[in-house]
């Protein structure tokens, strides 16, 4: 009698892990929106960061969350990604403090987690790197 799930061989893994790929993505697309915005040019300023990165950062989340999306370059965008969701842990939240009701990092260790287990599995099978065989391993 087998008693473990085999979830490597199910459609429902795929679709699971294609969803794990869309939330990140999807939720790093929405926040690069708002930094588009000159005002947020300022929150930059007061992080002590120069002005001039207000572009590169919106747009590396923005294509970034596109990457997710379709499923290219998945392992080097969820890096980049766990780089700024700790970053976000760690300079921005505070480690003070859990829960997100206070402020607190407990939704960023949520998408660190996502991002990681997307640096460990690739990009799937629903993914353009799947349907393009000819990508690199690293640059799937």
């Amino acid at each position: 009698m087998q008693v473990g799930a085999n979830l490597s061989e199910s459609k429902l893994h795929d679709l699971a892990h294609w969803g794990i790929r869309a939330a990140i993505g999807v939720t790093f697309i929405v926040h690069s929106i708002k930094k588009f915005d000159p005002s947020w040019q300022g929150w930059l300023i007061d992080m002590g960061l120069p002005p001039e990165l207000q572009i590169p950062i919106a747009l590396a989340e923005f294509l970034g969350g596109i990457f997710l999306l379709v499923g290219v370059l998945t392992r080097i965008t969820a890096s980049i990604f766990a780089i700024i969701t700790l970053g976000a842990i760690f300079m921005i939240r505070g480690i003070e403090e859990f829960f997100v009701s206070k402020g607190g990092w407990e939704w960023d260790l949520m998408i660190l987690a996502g991002e990681l287990s997307i640096i460990v599995a690739g990009p799937g099978i629903i993914s353009i790197a799947h349907i393009v065989k000819k990508i690199p391993r690293y640059l799937q």
